[in-house]
Order: structure tokens, then C-alpha cells, then sequence
């Protein structure tokens, strides 16, 4: 054998032996799973959601070089909860993994989720300061910390500035109230074409639980053990979605009346905004018009305020990684470039309240062409004045008795009081059974 094909066979000996060894360097390395859902956690079309955890596993990896992080679900988001409950009854769930609201409590309550107060206790580098309240409350139960939020979300008002001005109707105020917008709706539903049929509208899509919690109302206790529909404000909650209702003088109120231009209000969550400005390819099919944002309107007793939901991430009380879990974590919920990356990639409102003053936030604002009536600052002030949503075993049971109910009492005459106290103790034997 010649030399030169010595040093040829030594040479490709020598790299493969390298391969190997970098390769069971790779399998010996800690392994950190983290579970995933494919698609946005808000119901619009996904965006890039992917690229905020790929870059947040690349930032780990790049702190952690002796640690490998591992994907180990991206089913979609409607199949994710029945996934993650059969990984934890086999005892395979993963070290960290997304948690939407409404599945927190029973983690939280049920033991699957490790308390990170300790941690939070531990840790010199991170301050709960960075959260909007109702967003860090939103992985608390029983007043102990168990997630962190890495998105938020928050209902805005929609309003066809186009339809206001043919009125000849000015912009609400951000400060509107329930009077502001009962009086528009009744001055803006009427009948434009001759036929003696209503076909333009104040508003679509409005409930009286946004309505309830715009007025101060408290549905349940926070254990869920009873509620409070016969509060004198639920009454007031009641008798204004009555007033509002018949303002569209009994005409049942459509996406498609709204698609066409012919409705100057209905809520929609910011991920709808974000996703559809300036609303929409469905708007596009029939008619054109412009369009801004405004908080919901506050009534006598409350604000201008919805609820926050958020998309947090925990760990499971059974890993062995807490610290790398922990420092996962802290990633993909406070490190700045990530949540910026929330709020440009995944239509959500990022978890640090301080992304949204950067100039980039600003500019995904501009919710059209012209002026806005809503700023970045604005959002803000919303987000900090929402409160968090109501979460017990029980809560979609109750609300399902409680809406049917209300929604008879919306198109019935008073009494209210009375009917409201019956239901009170009606959904109480419901949430104590």
C-alpha cells in the first residue's frame, strides 16, 4: 500500500472515530423534553409559533452546552390536552410544557405541576415585576406559584369607522361607557334601504359576560364553591344586555351582516386584530371599510376592562432537571428577544409588559393606514387593568346553566332580582354537588 493511501485510510479511521465519538457524546448528553401543540394557542391561523421555541431552545442550548432539549409532542392545539393527560398517567409526560388557562387548575390542583415559589425565592435574576398582574396570577393557585405565562390575550372593541362616519357619528372615546354604547347602537340600527327590515346594526357578538365583567361583577367565589348572580350589579349586567338587545329590534345579528360592513361594533380578541388587520380576507369578498380598536365599555360599577388569558408554561412536579426546567423557562417567558418574537410571530401579546414600549411593538399597532385610535400605550393600560378569568372543576358546567338562564331572562320581562337569586342557588347546587 502506498503512502498516500496510508495516510488516506488513517485519515477517514481517524473521522470516523471522531463521528463516533461526537455522536455518543450527543446520546450521553441530558436530555429536557418540552411538550408543544402545532398552531396558535388563540384560533387564527398559526403564524410562526415554532420559530419563538426553536430560538428559545437555541438560546438554552447555547447557556447550557451539556444539555440537549427535546420536542416531544406538536399535535395540534384541540388534541393537546387529551395528549399531555395520557403522557402524565403513563408517567411520561415532559419535563416542561405549554399549559393554556383553562387546563391549568387541574394540574395545579390535581399535584402535576411542581410549585415554583422556591425557585422564584432562589432566583436573584428574576422579578415578578415584569408580569402584568392578572397574567402572573394566571399560574397561581391558592396563592402559590405553579407556571408562567409566555403569552397573553385580552378582547378589544372593533369599530367600523366607516359606518360611524356615514352616520356622521364621532369615534367613542377609550373611556366609553355602557350609556355611550347603548345610545350608539340604538342611533345606528335602522332600516337603509326602505324595506321595513332592519339591515344596518350597532353590534355583534356581545355577551353579557363581558358585559358582567366591565361592571365589577364577580361570578364565583375563587374556589368555586358558590357564585354571586344575584349581586345588584348582575342585575344592572342583565337589564343592559336587555336594553342593548333590543336596539336590533329583534333581528337576529350575523358574522355576515358584520363581514359586509353593516355592524359598527363587535369584540374581538388581539390575536383577530393582529392576524386579520385590517380585517380581512372575508371582508374583502363583499365590501371594504376602515376599521379601529377600542377597549369594551365600562359600566356603572366597573371599567373599561376584559379578562386576560394567557398561555403558560410549567413543569412537571415528577422531573428530574428542575434547574434546567427552571432556566427553560425563564427563557421563553422573560428574555426580551423571545417575547418580542411573541408578539411579532404567534399574535399574542407578550408576558413582559416592557416589550410592548419598544418601537417595533409600535409599529405592529398601526392597526390601519391612517391615525389609531389606540396606542401601544393603550393596549398596555388595558392589559393592566384586566382581571383574570374564573378557573374550577366545575366552571363550564355552571356557566352552561347560567348562560341558558340568562340568556331566557334577557328575553323575558322583569323581575330580574328574583330570577337571579333562584339561579344563584340553582348554579350553587351545581358547584357544591
Amino acid at each position: 500500500m502506498s503512502v498516500r493511501r496510508k495516510i488516506g485510510a488513517l485519515f477517514l479511521v481517524l473521522l470516523i472515530t471522531a463521528l463516533l465519538a461526537a455522536w455518543l457524546v450527543q446520546r450521553s448528553s441530558p436530555v429536557l423534553t418540552i411538550g408543544i401543540f402545532a398552531g396558535s394557542n388563540w384560533g387564527v391561523p398559526q403564524g410562526e409559533p415554532y420559530a419563538i421555541i426553536d430560538r428559545t431552545i437555541e438560546k438554552f442550548e447555547e447557556a447550557h452546552p451539556g444539555v440537549r432539549v427535546q420536542y416531544v409532542s406538536g399535535i395540534q392545539r384541540e388534541d393537546y390536552a387529551e395528549w399531555l393527560a395520557g403522557e402524565f398517567l403513563r408517567g411520561e409526560e415532559p419535563d416542561v410544557f405549554l399549559l393554556p388557562t383553562e387546563d391549568f387548575e387541574l394540574y395545579a390542583e390535581k399535584g402535576g405541576l411542581r410549585e415554583l415559589s422556591p425557585l422564584v425565592e432562589q432566583d436573584a435574576e428574576f422579578s415578578t415585576e415584569i408580569y402584568d398582574r392578572a397574567a402572573y396570577q394566571n399560574g397561581q393557585h391558592d396563592g402559590r406559584l405553579y407556571a408562567l405565562p409566555c403569552e397573553n390575550m385580552i378582547t378589544l372593541m372593533f369599530v367600523n369607522k366607516t359606518l360611524l362616519a356615514r352616520e356622521g357619528a364621532d369615534m367613542p372615546p377609550l373611556s366609553w361607557t355602557w350609556a355611550d354604547f347603548l345610545a350608539l347602537s340604538q342611533r345606528l340600527t335602522k332600516d337603509t334601504d326602505g324595506d321595513g327590515i332592519p339591515d344596518q346594526f350597532g353590534f355583534y357578538d356581545y355577551t353579557w359576560e363581558q358585559a358582567a365583567v366591565s361592571n365589577g361583577v364577580r361570578l364565583f367565589r375563587e374556589d368555586g364553591k358558590s357564585s354571586y348572580f344575584a349581586d345588584p350589579r348582575m342585575e344592572e349586567t342583565v337589564r343592559f344586555l336587555k336594553d342593548l338587545e333590543e336596539a336590533n329590534e329583534g333581528h337576529k345579528v350575523t358574522a355576515r351582516d358584520f363581514d359586509m360592513g353593516r355592524v359598527a361594533f363587535r369584540p374581538f380578541t388581539f390575536a383577530e386584530y393582529s392576524t386579520y388587520k385590517p380585517y380581512p380576507w372575508r371582508v374583502k369578498k363583499y365590501s371594504s371599510f376602515e376599521w379601529d380598536c377600542i377597549p369594551l365599555p365600562a359600566g356603572p360599577a366597573g371599567g373599561n376592562i376584559s379578562t386576560m388569558d394567557s398561555l403558560l408554561v410549567g413543569m412537571s412536579v415528577r422531573t428530574e432537571r428542575r434547574e434546567e426546567a427552571w432556566a427553560l423557562m425563564k427563557i421563553l417567558s422573560t428574555d426580551p428577544e423571545i417575547q418580542a418574537m411573541v408578539l411579532e410571530k404567534s399574535h399574542a401579546l407578550p408576558a413582559r409588559r416592557d416589550v410592548l414600549q419598544a418601537r417595533a411593538a409600535q409599529e405592529i399597532f398601526l392597526w390601519d393606514s391612517g391615525e389609531s385610535a389606540m396606542t401601544v400605550a393603550d393596549v398596555g393600560d388595558a392589559m393592566r387593568a384586566s382581571v383574570t378569568p374564573d378557573r374550577f372543576e366545575r366552571h363550564e358546567e355552571a356557566m352552561l346553566y347560567a348562560d341558558r338562564a340568562i340568556r331566557a331572562l334577557i328575553e323575558k320581562p322583569p323581575p330580574f332580582y328574583n330570577a337571579l337569586n333562584r339561579l344563584q342557588k340553582e348554579v350553587n347546587a351545581i358547584l357544591q354537588q
